[in-house]
């Protein structure tokens, strides 16, 4: 008997209908990930039980871990769906959406509130008009490698998904955002929005919102220093306290 795969999907039609589990059982080939277990069923979407059914639907694009767009819960655990394989998890395999954010269809979530947050603490730099000035300060080796490692940052989500915080009772932004803001306020030229990025993580939603879980350092499939970045923030956020206190 040929070797096969076994996966439970969590579905959803449509985006405010019910959710329910179905089965999939599909050929076994070495070196599998999840995304090519969703397109063998895509290629023939007929369930467990022999029934027709509609294809499911996903995102992903690169297929290489650096765009995100394929985070999904596999086993219980947030993950990257294109470098998950096959042979080193147990079956059936469960997969199913992200949780913290509003479901479209099947595995399909909406990311827009993580894209407002990234809005939120300007995570951008602002070169208008900065070319004509002239070569601005440079970055030193060690800022370049912290700089380097908190910009493979790819907004999957995951950090979201493990935190605790990120609920539906909480506006807390994530560790993500926070630690976007840390790469921003880091650049020269960055550094002119310096005080606007922290303003907006001392309010609602922001740094106090952080309950100190640790869940997103362990989550993230780059290894970025969330942490690390949370409390260098909190640092930010004290001496901008004491300078409004101040009043300098």
């Amino acid at each position: 008997m040929n070797p096969t795969i076994s996966l439970k999907i969590k579905r959803c039609d449509t985006q405010d209908g019910e959710t329910y589990w179905e089965e999939f059982t599909i050929p076994y080939k070495p070196s599998m990930n999840i995304i090519s277990c969703l397109m063998e069923i895509q290629k023939n979407p007929v369930n467990a039980r022999g029934e027709r059914t509609s294809p499911v639907t996903w995102e992903s694009s690169c297929l290489e871990e650096v765009c995100g767009s394929c985070t999904m819960v596999i086993n219980g655990h947030v993950r990257q769906a294109c470098s998950t394989l096959v042979d080193k998890l147990t079956q059936p395999i469960t997969i199913e959406s992200m949780t913290k954010f509003p479901r479209v269809r099947d595995l399909v979530v909406n990311r827009k509130g993580l894209f407002e947050n990234l809005k939120r603490v300007k995570a951008w730099i602002a070169i208008d008009g900065t070319h004509d000035l002239g070569p601005g300060p440079r970055m030193s080796a060690g800022e370049q490698t912290v700089g380097y490692e908190l910009s493979r940052c790819m907004m999957c989500g995951c950090c979201l998904e493990a935190c605790p915080q990120v609920n539906s009772h909480s506006n807390f932004v994530g560790a993500a955002i926070i630690s976007q803001a840390r790469l921003f306020n880091m650049h020269p030229t960055g550094q002119m929005n310096a005080d606007e990025r922290i303003d907006a993580l001392m309010g609602d939603g922001g740094l106090s919102d952080c309950g100190n879980a640790q869940m997103c350092v362990e989550a993230c499939p780059k290894e970025i220093p969330l942490t690390t970045s949370i409390a260098e923030m909190e640092r930010s956020a004290t001496k901008r306290a004491f300078k409004r206190l101040l009043g300098t």
